[in-house]
């Protein structure tokens, strides 16, 4: 997995009606964009992560 500063974390939900976490990559703590990630969620708590199988990075866009 590789992402860049800014782009947004998605983590699906495991259990039927969980809803997926959102949270904005703030700081990449690996090599070349690699995990551990430092990740902002929409309700402002900030979490240090290695994401696994059920993430993805959604790129920034670019308007």
């Amino acid at each position: 997995m590789q992402a860049n500063v800014g782009d947004m974390l998605i983590i699906h939900g495991h259990v039927v009606g969980q809803r997926d976490r959102k949270g904005e990559i703030i700081e990449i703590r690996g090599p070349a964009g690699s995990p551990p990630y430092l990740v902002r969620f929409e309700d402002g708590h900030e979490q240090l992560m290695f994401p696994g199988p059920d993430a993805v990075v959604q790129p920034a866009t670019t308007d």
